[in-house]
């Protein structure tokens, strides 16, 4: 739909991740398939608990908009969820009965089907309800390509492709929704950085399990030197080394990837990964990523196709463009990056801007009329009404909220990342000002400084008190210190709470000529949650996932607070938040999960 007196584009420019290859339709194609089932119509209403837990989408094409309202109806009433869209929450994509798994899969605009996610023909949601009783749906499912895999319920990995580049877990980057350029999302980076347990669903667990190539095994004896938890998880750690080591990306040590091979083809797919993050699709950035990481902790060179897929979190697409990085020194997708991916870059480099924002600020057509000048998105800009695409059009067009005001300001110092002596004179000032307002307050760096990289982008500075009740109160007599004396010089989030702790995002520059503002989060913790909240902060975003992943396979649930046991989920939703462990060291954390335990530089992931 255009706007008023409108007329589309004649021709217009590919935005984004373009096919290099479009896909041809061949005449003849339905030749020698079955023919359709009789579709079952749906008249009764039935109520009962048939579909707890499920949630469903319903892909109209064949099913028609009439029956999709009736059976959107009865599961509702029988205790289940229909999603408007297809996103990473569904359980169950129900098709026409006529309908093959290469059309499903480009409808939902998808590579792979998510690893929990089930592809029903409608037979089996007609018969459930008619039959009142939940029916396999063996015999229903539509069959996938051999190169697909699932994981179950427990996270165990079912087939030997589950994680081929374009394969995994991938939603089709989303145009998103028509927002307001008033809109506040400060804290779009922040949350992706910073989620909760519960948002690692099946979909996460079929992303993260393999993350790379086996290490060497730590030795029992060092790790049981280490561990300080109860007899119980001591007596099941031999076993859960030997199970675990070689699966989770948390079990093994990121140091394996330091001698990196295979330079000359991560190189290249972590351009994609790049581009694919700045696109807001995170799935096949996830995916690029973990092969970037199995490549980089292979301890050889790979030298043929067969090699590639036999590494964990390598599969065969992925291995395929291996192969043509190894035969060509290129890949051929790199060219058919569209021109909107380095302006995307561009701008979701400014603090406050996640993809969502950028992609808006990308496609922004203004509409004058006679009434008055409104910003609307009817379709993709045009040379003659482009969106936004330096940052001086955001500067001096775009609506900002005050956090992407302070983002744009110092755009350059926050792009450049600073030294390790530079990041532990940050720490240096936070702890002296908190031990000027009670000298047993324990303060320390985490996140990049704390893995030890040599160059860090922001500083997280944990603090609290052994006593575990001192450290209340202190939160807003730090800041007025660190205010008072300069070093704090824009707020993005001046107080933020998050169960019993505190949280402050800001800026901050080190006294003296030629500073630069630096990006820095100050969190106050009780100190029963210090460990978790440790470890949390340390990082990196890809080893957190996979510990909350793993916790998820032994009904624990893992986050910033703490480590629970016994926690009661239906389906992805958590209807019973367990028994916190006894984590007083991060040692505890990974005794508890069954797990060598990993020193800080060891979760570079």
């Amino acid at each position: 739909m255009h706007p008023e007196g409108a007329s589309p584009p004649p021709e217009m420019e590919p935005h984004g991740i373009v096919k290099a290859f479009p896909k041809v339709k061949r005449a003849g194609a339905r030749v020698g398939k079955e023919v359709p089932q009789k579709k079952i119509s749906v008249d009764e209403t039935v109520t009962g608990h048939l579909f707890d837990g499920m949630l469903m989408y319903l892909l109209p094409a064949g099913i028609g908009n009439a029956r999709c309202d009736i059976f959107q109806r009865q599961i509702t009433q029988n205790g289940g969820q229909v999603e408007r869209e297809f996103g990473p929450s569904v359980t169950h994509v129900m098709v026409d009965d006529s309908m093959d798994c290469a059309r499903a899969l480009r409808l939902l605009k998808l590579d792979r089907l998510p690893g929990a996610v089930q592809l029903v023909r409608c037979s089996w949601l007609g018969q459930c309800i008619t039959g009142k009783k939940l029916l396999s749906t063996t015999d229903h499912r539509l069959l996938l390509p051999d190169s697909v895999s699932h994981v179950n319920t427990d996270g165990q990995e079912v087939g030997d492709d589950a994680h081929s580049g374009d394969e995994c877990p991938v939603v089709a980057t989303e145009i998103p929704p028509l927002l307001e350029p008033t809109q506040d999302d400060a804290s779009e980076k922040f949350t992706e950085e910073h989620k909760e347990e519960d948002e690692v669903s099946q979909n996460d667990l079929d992303a993260l399990i393999n993350g790379h190539q086996p290490a060497a095994p730590t030795s029992n004896a060092n790790m049981n030197a280490d561990v300080n938890a109860n007899a119980n998880v001591n007596a099941n750690i031999n076993a859960a080394e030997k199970t675990l080591s070689g699966k989770w990306v948390c079990a093994q040590s990121s140091q394996s990837k330091i001698s990196n091979h295979n330079q000359h083809i991560t190189d290249k797919l972590e351009v994609l990964a790049k581009a694919y993050t700045h696109q807001g699709d995170k799935w096949r950035a996830l995916s690029y990523s973990k092969a970037v990481n199995a490549l980089k902790s292979y301890g050889k060179p790979i030298s043929s196709y067969e090699e590639a897929c036999k590494i964990q979190g390598i599969g065969k697409r992925m291995a395929e463009k291996i192969i043509e990085i190894m035969e060509s020194g290129h890949l051929r997708k790199i060219d058919h990056l569209g021109e909107a991916v380095p302006v995307l870059e561009l701008f979701t480099n400014i603090w406050g801007a996640g993809a969502k924002t950028a992609q808006l600020w990308y496609q922004q057509v203004w509409h004058v009329s006679s009434q008055s000048a409104r910003c609307v998105m009817p379709f993709p800009p045009t040379a003659a009404s482009s969106g936004f695409r330096t940052l001086e059009d955001i500067r001096t067009k775009a609506t900002l909220n005050s956090q992407q005001k302070v983002g744009l300001k110092h755009y350059d110092d926050f792009l450049d990342r600073m030294s390790r002596d530079e990041a532990a004179a940050i720490e240096k000032t936070v702890k002296d000002a908190a031990q000027s307002v009670n000298p047993g307050l324990l303060a320390a760096a985490c996140g990049s400084y704390r893995r030890g990289k040599a160059t860090c982008g922001d500083v997280d500075v944990l603090i609290t008190h052994p006593d575990g009740t001192s450290h209340k109160g202190v939160f807003s007599k730090i800041l007025q210190s660190l205010r008072q004396s300069g070093f704090l010089t824009d707020d993005l989030v001046s107080h933020e709470d998050n169960g019993n702790q505190k949280k402050y995002l800001g800026v901050c520059r080190l006294p003296g000529p030629g500073r630069r503002h630096r990006r820095l989060d100050i969190i106050v913790v009780p100190h029963g949650e210090f460990a978790c909240a440790l470890m949390y902060f340390t990082g990196s975003a890809h080893f957190n996932r996979s510990m909350r992943a793993l916790a998820k396979t032994k009904r624990m649930s893992l986050s910033e607070h703490s480590l629970n046991r016994d926690v009661v989920r239906r389906g992805s939703l958590k209807i019973g938040t367990g028994v916190p462990l006894p984590t007083l060291t991060e040692r505890d954390v990974f005794a508890h999960l069954g797990i060598p335990y990993r020193e800080p530089h060891e979760r570079d992931w």
